[in-house]
């Protein structure tokens, strides 16, 4: 994948911001044991912290805090190769969100990006590495530990730079939801739903996200030539190995359909490459789509 673009002027690195004191870690306090379950699977899933989106951080008992030394003024921009590489990333999304939005005579409002490293306070509640990239729709911004890009190599064996990007994209197209109103009504459902019922929701709101992501992997490729040989499939194993069949037999050797808040690998890849395919947002409708 090429690199060689604009920086984004929305990164903002919190890494040097180290924090004191214990805590940053799964808050599981009042959950059951089947939500537990779910929510340390979670924990390596690409996408949005299926806590953020149920709605409950404000009712778990968080254990003891980690407290934060803020730096006295604004955030530096990353000046490391891991830094540069997602200011890249998401200068691109920028470029493509914009120029879709304006096409439908809106204003495309950009996400800010705040690198960090192991845990991080946010509007959602603590952020944790072990949660993996999220987006937090209260501040509507993206939170990232480039570690994570070590785990998508070792542990889910996706290297390259392209799935590294596609896990960028994915969480943009949170914030894309955010910006035309899905996240707002399937919080409304939330509110009426059974935990069980959400879930479906859950999973229809990450597979839209991933055709997001193909979205801007549809316009990087036309309109930019950033997409090489050879990125499509890294984006599609990356996809697979966080499908929620795939990571619920690693972790506890049995797949539980019901409890999927992210969709299954084959379903991730489908919905990524339709919107890698087609480019457009209208392609994306995951919500009256009868079959995933």
């Amino acid at each position: 994948m090429r690199t060689d673009g604009r920086e984004s002027d929305n990164v903002e690195d919190r890494r040097g911001e180290g924090p004191v004191g214990g805590g940053g870690g799964l808050p599981i306090g009042r959950l059951g044991i089947g939500t537990v379950v779910i929510a340390l699977v979670a924990s390596y899933f690409l996408g949005i912290d299926p806590r953020l989106v149920m709605g409950v951080l404000g009712g778990m008992d968080t254990g003891p805090q980690t407290t934060h030394v803020p730096q006295q003024g604004p955030a530096p921009k990353p000046t490391d190769a891991k830094g540069h590489f997602v200011s890249v990333v998401l200068a691109d999304t920028e470029d493509t969100w914009t120029a879709l939005f304006r096409e439908r005579g809106k204003a495309y409002q950009a996400p800010k990006l705040t690198l960090y490293s192991q845990s991080y306070p946010t509007a959602c509640g603590m952020g944790s590495a072990a949660a993996g990239p999220f987006y937090c729709p209260s501040d509507r911004k993206v939170y990232l530990d480039t570690a994570f890009f070590d785990l998508l190599q070792q542990r889910f064996h996706a290297p390259g730079q392209f799935a590294q990007a596609y896990v960028i994209a994915h969480e943009v197209g949170h914030h894309v939801q955010n910006e035309i109103g899905v996240m707002a009504q399937t919080q409304q459902l939330r509110e009426r739903m059974s935990e069980r019922q959400y879930n479906q929701v859950s999973v229809r709101v990450e597979l839209q996200a991933d055709c997001f992501a193909g979205i801007w992997g549809f316009h990087a490729k036309r309109s930019r030539n950033v997409v090489e040989n050879g990125d499509l499939e890294a984006a599609l194993r990356a996809a697979t190995a966080i499908g929620d069949d795939t990571l619920q037999k690693q972790s506890q050797g049995q797949v539980v359909p019901e409890s999927f808040t992210h969709g299954t690998a084959e379903q991730r890849v489908r919905w990524f490459k339709r919107g890698f395919e087609s480019g457009r947002m209208e392609d994306c409708n995951t919500f009256d789509a009868k079959a995933l």
